[in-house]
């Protein structure tokens, strides 16, 4: 069975209080959960993880590789515009990774238009909401 897991960065466990009319009401454990039940009707495992550390985020970058994951789901939230560290993790692995945001980045504040993390990885998908989530999921199905 192929496992992908999706990673989520900082403030993500607060989707459903944090900024609703940007975010969403849907919260963090429902869009795992729709995920989850997506890659389970496609034969695919999926694990899910937040963190609001990025060194949390680079560990488990350099586990998905050092376990042969197949494939990453990565919202890095606010490290999107100035990670270095998860930009250079992801370069490193020989995973396909697609990055993530429910809003659309492009739309909102200038310092978020640029995602220094997006070059490194296979694609981005941004301003879909939950779903985009699931878009990733089906890219990556089709990638792996």
């Amino acid at each position: 069975m192929k496992e992908v897991w999706v990673l989520h960065g900082p403030n993500l466990n607060f989707l459903g209080i944090r900024e609703p009319s940007i975010y969403g009401r849907q919260d963090l454990q429902s869009i795992n959960e729709k995920v989850q039940a997506e890659g389970a009707k496609n034969h695919i495992n999926i694990q899910c993880y937040q963190s609001n550390h990025e060194g949390d985020l680079i560990d488990k970058l350099q586990e998905a590789y050092q376990k042969n994951i197949d494939g990453i789901i990565i919202n890095p939230g606010a490290f999107t515009h100035y990670s270095y560290a998860i930009r250079d993790a992801i370069a490193s692995i020989s995973i396909p990774v697609i990055e993530v945001h429910l809003s659309n980045i492009y739309q909102r504040e200038s310092f978020r238009h640029t995602s220094v993390t997006a070059p490194v990885c296979i694609g981005q998908i941004c301003g879909f909401g939950p779903i985009g989530y699931l878009l990733a999921l089906e890219a990556l199905k089709n990638k792996i």
